[in-house]
């Protein structure tokens, strides 16, 4: 992981300027840019870990739910997923805004040590002899709030980057962030072969089993993650040209710092990128959600087939995620960070036009008076149930298909799939180049000045996407079918293309709109 920074760390911060050169020396020291490029190396280190702190339980937590509490049902199961969401949207300004007055450090070591103690409180949910399940819904918040360091996090690297090299941090921490989403279920199967019995430590009434010890290796990471921060991070700012900036944050002021530029925000811009930023976390939030309903309707899959296809699926989508994250560095040199975020866009809408369903062909119905659990009526957490459905509660003939009681399935062309697979393709290159240049033309915008309670709105814009997302599709499509859902979303991604071709001319860097940079 610490290799996603070198190519950044070897490009001269001012054209050809090179280290060890007069021009460089009075640009920053070599001492200086190395420590600089370590304390973002931890910070790449602390993106990934966060995110693998939201991923390595995701695909147990129902049947540890259903363990540890028997009242708990799928309505409770969507208050847990969304906990953590929640969590992160309300931590994230309140991080952000204590980032801008004090050393980064502190709301950092603050946030990483309430994952831990909440990671050590999920260990312990068995341990009550009541109410369960409310103390599992207070440790995935706690998650969630410990996580609103994101907000730290991208504005630390924002600030300790010049214009130069700041697309390419952006795309590297989105990387880390990438790849902890996908190898956390990885190290959650790993941990299965433990089983539910697993083995208890009796004087601390610990069980270490499948279902605690992804949280425990996550306390761990945790404290290690702490240590790192305590040991190797530093204070850096620098303004876009890379002169190193004096401000609240530094420990110790050098003779060679220069005060931050003065000049107002473009509060249009701001606004726009995060309502930008937020329909990009939207519509991927309910594509990620009804890729296992729509497959089992349409394809006639059980849930067993389900969750082990779209698992591929979803995982080959991470990986494709990765390699855009890190080919979009070099594309953005060349067309710039609002090309690519039209272009971004553009993919998506055609990706969701390709998902709507044309042709004479239909899906097989689902005739017999039992559901598939495809999507819920009432609840969100229902959305998410198949998942953790075990095959040991199927009966001997599942019954697959479009189940009859949504009335669109009667009337609706099926989607084939390879419209399917075609779309996950485009979504899956248009959704992770949305994402990079939304957060680095966010930065650019800010300028030099501390970036953390902007920073802490957008994550928390984020967080709510993700929230309202899968609510809003569950609705849509169990009540008018994929026709109508995705053409809403298609709709969607027309204003949200528009919005960017008004506020287009207002993206530009902070510095270059107060002339002090040539774009």
């Amino acid at each position: 992981m610490a290799s996603l920074g070198v190519d950044s760390e070897q490009e001269p911060l001012l054209g050809d300027r090179t280290p060890g050169s007069r021009e460089w020396d009075i640009i920053e020291t070599e001492e200086h840019y190395k420590s600089r490029w370590r304390s973002i190396r931890i910070l790449y280190l602390t993106m990934f870990l966060s995110s693998v702190g939201f991923s390595i339980v995701i695909m147990s937590i129902w049947p540890y739910l259903q363990k540890i509490d028997q009242t708990a049902d799928a309505s409770f199961l969507g208050w847990v997923i969304a906990s953590y969401s929640l969590g992160q949207m309300v931590a994230s300004p309140l991080f952000g805004l204590w980032s801008n007055y004090r050393p980064r450090k502190e709301p950092l070591i603050v946030s990483i040590f309430i994952s831990v103690a909440a990671n050590c409180l999920y260990a312990y949910v068995h341990v009550p002899a009541s109410h369960n399940k409310y103390y599992m819904l207070a440790a995935r918040g706690l998650v969630g709030f410990g996580a609103g360091n994101v907000a730290v996090i991208r504005s630390y690297i924002a600030g300790a980057t010049s214009l130069q090299e700041r697309t390419s941090s952006m795309a590297n921490t989105s990387a880390c962030q990438a790849l902890g989403f996908i190898l956390g279920p990885v190290f959650q199967t790993c941990f299965a072969l433990i089983g539910e019995k697993g083995v208890t430590w009796d004087v601390i009434k610990l069980q270490i089993n499948m279902y605690t010890a992804p949280v425990l290796l996550g306390a761990f990471l945790g404290i290690l993650n702490i240590i790192l921060i305590l040991t190797i991070l530093r204070e850096h700012r620098v303004d876009d040209t890379g002169r190193q900036c004096k401000n609240i944050n530094f420990e110790e002021a050098s003779t060679d710092e220069v005060q931050v530029p003065q000049g107002n925000i473009d509060q249009v811009a701001v606004v726009a990128t995060n309502v930008l930023f937020f329909v990009i976390l939207f519509i991927f939030a309910l594509f990620e959600t009804i890729v296992t309903p729509l497959t089992m309707d349409m394809y006639a899959w059980t849930r067993e087939q389900a969750v082990l296809y779209d698992g591929i699926i979803l995982a080959a989508l991470g990986v494709e995620a990765v390699i855009i994250f890190m080919g979009i560095k070099l594309l953005s040199k060349k067309i710039g960070e609002r090309a690519l975020l039209l272009g971004g866009l553009i993919i998506i809408w055609v990706g969701f036009f390709v998902l709507l369903p044309w042709g004479n062909q239909f899906p097989k119905i689902q005739w017999e008076d039992l559901h598939n659990n495809s999507i819920p009526n009432t609840t969100f957490g229902e959305i998410i149930i198949t998942l953790w459905k075990s095959p040991r509660e199927d009966h001997s003939e599942e019954p697959t298909g479009c189940p009859v009681e949504q009335a669109w399935c009667l009337y609706t062309p099926m989607i084939h799939l390879a419209q399917f697979l075609i779309s996950a393709v485009l979504i899956g290159i248009g959704y992770p180049s949305c994402n990079v240049m939304s957060y680095t033309l966010y930065s650019k915008i800010l300028g030099p000045n501390p970036q953390g309670v902007y920073m802490g709105w957008l994550t928390a814009a984020g967080s709510a996407a993700r929230i309202l997302g899968p609510v809003f599709i569950s609705q849509v499509y169990t009540a008018w079918g994929p026709r109508w859902a995705f053409s809403l979303v298609c709709g969607m991604v027309v204003l949200t293309i528009t919005l960017l071709g008004v506020v287009y001319r207002r993206l530009i860097a902070f510095s270059v709109r107060h002339g002090r940079i040539q774009e």
